[in-house]
């Protein structure tokens, strides 16, 4: 669903369930349609990415998703085509809702760090929008640098 230029972006983030074993770690947990709004058909992650390295440039026409970071920091640069954000993923009991329609960079703060994705939909290449034009005319945004 696209937004309206005089509404605000929202964030949403979770804290994932946490119990501590004296001695023996910390197990996180979330569940889908409880503490993640959809269901997930898909789970992937990101590693092995050098620090200082930006990856995303793209968003989706109706994929959902729910990211984490469960080792390192990373930053998640939000935009919905009127309005930026960010939000640092650096704990591994974080996790940050990406809806649809929301371009998105993932810039990695901190060697070795690791990114996972749950997403509410198997993979299909024609919900990407990778062209940073055609995501603002997608979500009827004007493009600033022409203002």
């Amino acid at each position: 669903a696209r937004r309206k230029a005089d509404t605000t972006m929202i964030i949403q983030t979770i804290r994932m369930k946490s119990v501590t074993a004296e001695g023996m770690g910390t197990l996180s947990v979330f569940e889908a349609e409880h503490d993640v709004p959809f269901a997930i058909k898909r789970i992937y992650y990101i590693h092995n990415v050098p620090a200082g390295v930006q990856r995303g440039g793209h968003a989706h026409k109706k994929l959902r998703q729910l990211l984490w970071c469960p080792y390192g920091k990373i930053l998640i640069k939000l935009d919905d085509g009127f309005e930026k954000a960010e939000v640092l993923l650096d704990s591994p009991d974080k996790g940050l809702i990406v809806e649809s329609n929301m371009w998105r960079d993932m810039l990695w703060q901190q060697e070795n760090s690791v990114l996972c994705v749950a997403a509410d939909s198997f993979y299909d290449a024609d919900d990407y929008i990778r062209d940073y034009e055609a995501f603002l005319r997608h979500v009827g945004a004007e493009d600033p640098a022409k203002e």
